[in-house]
């Protein structure tokens, strides 16, 4: 049995393994692209840096210029750490109130909140963007908002998941204590609520960061995201200089790349408690 689950233990390995460079094979050509020449991007995409084609760090240095990355870069920190920060919080607060107060109200609060996750965005876009237009809320500050709104669905799935797994003994010995809602939440719910927590940060993290559609429906033009920007380098006619493209879209996802490795372990650890516990 022994010999027969580490073949089994092997074979799955090689099969993962298959799949993972599948995936990561896109984001290498990506990265040694970018060092090469545009003429020599479209006419040898597969074929490494040479003497030649290598163009050291040209196309960063002048795609950033082109670009006006570093304003795109601070505006999307700024955007997906607010949406972020307020999507955990406002959620976690919710999910945990619908879950704890049993009623017909917080159960449809739960199911709407659950519908909107199917909605698509392309159903409601149009309507969205006036409304945040006549709300004020077409700026930076506002759609930290509007992500909230679309956001807080899976979030607020995922955290009631995980809420129904705590004892209830433990808010109640809170209480006892002379904790009041507020001071049982930030004390004693929310830390143990950190693994699922983290989880959501980082799923909705990557969605906001990497969001081209609603910053270019909401935003003025003069306020550009990593996305926004990057599609800059495209010109009147269509065409594109790749070789600026390349080095632009590795800064892009430089960042979020970090983000996720350093929080990658409580993924499935949240996702798991928040989906199947309860």
């Amino acid at each position: 049995m022994k010999a027969k689950e580490k073949r089994d233990n092997l074979f799955l390995t090689i099969i993962i393994g298959a799949i993972a460079l599948l995936f990561l094979v896109p984001i290498i050509i990506i990265v040694y692209n970018s060092f090469k020449g545009t003429l020599f991007i479209s006419s040898e995409p597969f074929a490494l840096p040479q003497k030649g084609s290598f163009v050291g760090l040209d196309n960063y240095i002048k795609g950033i210029a082109k670009t006006g990355l570093i304003g795109a870069f601070g505006w999307s920190l700024f955007i997906t750490v607010f949406s972020v920060g307020l999507i955990v919080l406002c959620t976690s607060m919710t999910a945990w109130y619908i879950t704890r107060v049993k009623g017909k109200i917080t159960s449809i609060l739960y199911y709407l909140f659950v519908f909107a996750m199917i909605v698509p965005f392309q159903m409601v876009m149009f309507s969205m963007s006036k409304m945040a237009n006549m709300l004020y809320l077409d700026n930076p500050v506002g759609i930290i908002f509007i992500y909230l709104g679309y956001g807080a669905g899976l979030s607020i799935f995922i955290f009631a998941g995980f809420v129904k797994a705590i004892p209830l003994e433990i808010e109640e010995a809170a209480y006892i204590d002379g904790c009041n809602p507020w001071q049982t939440y930030f004390k004693i719910v929310f830390p143990l609520l950190r693994p699922t927590a983290i989880t959501v940060a980082i799923l909705n993290a990557m969605w906001i960061w990497n969001d081209y559609l609603l910053p270019k429906l909401i935003l003025p033009s003069e306020i550009k995201t990593i996305p926004i920007a990057i599609q800059y380098l495209r010109d009147g006619y269509g065409g594109v200089d790749m070789g600026h493209m390349m080095a632009m879209l590795v800064i892009a996802i430089i960042p979020i790349v970090i983000f996720y490795l350093s929080c990658q372990k409580y993924i499935i650890r949240g996702v798991a408690a928040g989906a199947v516990k309860g």
